[in-house]
């Protein structure tokens, strides 16, 4: 039998090219999955351990009311930390925001607080280019880039018109070293130290001074909080509280100490 060589050799050729033509639309279909499906699959990733740490720190806030509020001892919680990072910033920490509470007698009367730095529980992500905090009872998103900030959860402050008190909620959260955490961990809270302070104003009104941490500005979140509540921005970071009523005021601060154990 004689076979045609040019005709072998066509058949040859034939297959080497469909070989590479199918083999380069392989390759490149995984380089376009790759360059955009890998960066949006990381994205929403990102976006869905944002979303599921804000929800545990509103956990993690229920928790801190429980322990004070309805005085529970103790309290523990297991969560997911993913991209990012969650550790403690105790009030003695080195950059800090502080609340200062006082009446309108223009210095006659002590502060009721003259300075209170609350610490905080703060998720740091890079990725998301967000942090999410815990800080004085209120949960605050901040945007790492600028100076946005928003409250998720808001604070237990609250004002009785029928007795006419104000009653201010401060909460510090403290721990006894660096506590830090990625991945799955457990936050153990305990209830520490608590003071009460009440004071009858007269026809007095209360103000309060916020100085946020210049690393960790939230004064936008708390500016939108304060003036919603019945406070008014006076001057520079200094609020004071406009809903009293008529006659006699009243004004309580009470204070918590959490010691958050471990993450």
């Amino acid at each position: 039998m004689i076979t045609d060589k040019h005709t072998m050799n066509a058949c040859g050729v034939s297959e080497a090219i469909g070989f590479l033509l199918i083999f380069s639309i392989v390759i490149a279909g995984i380089g376009l999955v790759t360059l955009y499906g890998y960066p949006l699959l990381m994205q929403q990733q990102t976006s869905a351990d944002e979303q599921i740490m804000e929800k545990n720190m509103i956990v993690l806030q229920n928790d801190v009311k429980s322990l004070a509020y309805k005085t529970v001892p103790y309290k523990e919680t297991s969560l997911k930390v993913g991209s990012g990072t969650l550790s403690v910033h105790p009030p003695d920490s080195p950059s800090q925001s502080t609340f200062r509470i006082y009446d309108n007698s223009g210095g006659l009367n002590p502060d009721l607080v003259s300075e209170f730095p609350p610490g905080e529980l703060r998720y740091e992500s890079i990725e998301a280019q967000t942090d999410i905090s815990l800080q004085n009872g209120a949960v605050i998103k901040r945007a790492r880039v600028g100076d946005g900030s928003v409250m998720l959860a808001e604070p237990r402050w609250f004002f009785d018109d029928v007795t006419n008190t104000l009653v201010i909620n401060l909460i510090s959260l403290n721990s006894t070293g660096s506590l830090a955490k990625t991945g799955i961990g457990t936050v153990q809270m305990k209830l520490g130290e608590t003071k009460y302070e009440s004071r009858d104003l007269g026809g007095l009104t209360v103000l309060l001074d916020y100085t946020p941490d210049p690393t960790q500005d939230t004064s936008t979140a708390w500016r939108t909080y304060l003036t919603r509540n019945g406070w008014t921005n006076t001057i520079a970071s200094t609020y004071r509280f406009d809903d009293f009523n008529a006659g006699d005021r009243t004004v309580v601060v009470k204070q918590y100490d959490v010691m958050i154990q471990s993450l």
